[in-house]
């Protein structure tokens, strides 16, 4: 089962970013989100010698200005496995995906402080946007927003 190995990389992805107290997701989920009746995401992997050594998870958006877009959710490498062409490969795929759906763009995030990843994006031809901040409401905070707003009606 791949849930189980994505959410052990989502982990050690978590953990590099210095973020892995915040993974709430389980395996289930997973396997529910991206393998069940009604999928909310794709994801793409690689393996070596049967171990799974690469992912990326993405899903479809919508831009207003410019369509379908197709969100790179995470890319993920294990160590031992960079500098290889696999991480290429799944970003490569990914384009592909989008080039075959008709999408107007592929997107990610990553980090201000993630060099190496800065890097290697630009060197292969992305492009960073500072003009758009992520903006988000968490599960507490969407709690605390609809009690304020309560007395507001739905359109």
């Amino acid at each position: 089962e791949d849930s189980q190995a994505i959410l052990d990389m989502i982990k050690e992805l978590a953990e590099y970013e210095e973020m892995l107290d915040q993974v709430e997701n389980t395996a289930e989920q997973l396997k529910k989100d991206g393998f069940g009746d009604k999928p909310r995401f794709t994801a793409f992997i690689a393996e070596s010698d049967g171990v799974i050594c690469v992912y990326a998870l993405y899903y479809y958006v919508y831009s207003t200005w410019k369509g379908t877009c197709l969100y790179m959710e995470d890319i993920y490498v294990k160590p031992a496995f960079r500098s290889k062409g696999v991480g290429m490969g799944l970003i490569k795929r990914c384009v592909e995906q989008a080039t075959q759906d008709d999408c107007a763009r592929v997107m990610w995030q990553a980090l201000d402080w993630n060099e190496p990843a800065l890097a290697f994006y630009n060197k292969i031809g992305a492009i960073t946007t500072r003009e758009w901040l992520p903006i988000r409401f968490t599960k507490p905070l969407m709690a605390q927003f609809l009690e304020k707003y309560q007395h507001v009606r739905s359109q």
